[in-house]
């Protein structure tokens, strides 16, 4: 009864053994041809442009100091005016131009030095001008000194000067394209010199567009540029 059970056992193990080893067969060759397909290639595609700012962001501070509060405010509705007709000679209109409410400081109230100060009261005010005419704010900027021969104490910080640039969207297109292609270049130069092929994309990211000044001399030229990052597939 025995060897008539083992047979069939026998023979049922035997096929089970030889279905694993052609599963295994044909697992190994599937893995074999996915391993082919990753081989790889990531590179990295640039495009830039060199483009001019369309908007101009450009404070004016100006000071004043007086003994009454009275002669102090009437001093700065005087020097709002002065730099308004000043910004007018340069083709500003009032709608480019805004103004904080002053600051005003009464030294007397301060603890240290009350004797020894000349002026009571002392006001900063700021003055920005919004613009979209660029190279009539560079100009501005250059004959600002202009002001103290009217007798206005006014000046700007050129790190407080801001330059925008606002066409983005519209290069944006264009240059994914470019650092599209630019990637490929690099990929096809790297499959060559490795005795492959190049292959369809496997992955892409497009990087994040930066806008920066050109230098700090020309801060109103601006870099805009965006990197992409691609992966190839190489084949044999």
């Amino acid at each position: 009864m025995t060897e008539q059970k083992t047979g069939p056992s026998f023979v049922l193990g035997l096929l089970i053994a030889i279905g694993l080893i052609g599963l295994g067969y044909f697992v190994s060759n599937a893995f074999l041809k996915v391993k082919s397909l990753e081989r790889n290639v990531a590179v990295k595609g640039l495009a830039q442009r060199i483009v001019k700012a369309d908007t101009a962001i450009f404070p004016i501070r100006f000071e004043a100091s007086e003994n009454n509060l009275t002669l102090l405010n009437q001093k700065i509705k005087s020097d709002i005016e002065e730099i308004k007709t000043f910004l007018r000679s340069y083709g500003f209109s009032d709608g480019e131009i805004t103004v904080s409410a002053p600051q005003i400081t009464d030294k007397f109230a301060q603890d240290y030095g009350s004797n020894n100060i000349r002026f009571r009261y002392l006001s900063h005010t700021v003055m920005t001008l919004y613009s979209k005419q660029v190279d009539k704010v560079v100009n501005l900027n250059q004959d600002l000194f202009r002001l103290n021969e009217k007798g206005v104490i006014a000046k700007n910080d050129k790190y407080e000067t801001k330059y925008l640039f606002s066409g983005l969207n519209d290069l944006k297109p264009q240059m994914i394209e470019d650092a599209t292609k630019n990637a490929r270049e690099a990929a096809a130069k790297f499959a060559k010199d490795s005795s492959s092929k190049l292959g369809k994309i496997k992955n892409a990211h497009q990087g994040y567009f930066s806008i920066n000044a050109r230098d700090s001399s020309t801060p109103y030229m601006k870099v805009v540029r965006v990197v992409t990052n691609v992966t190839y597939y190489l084949d044999d």
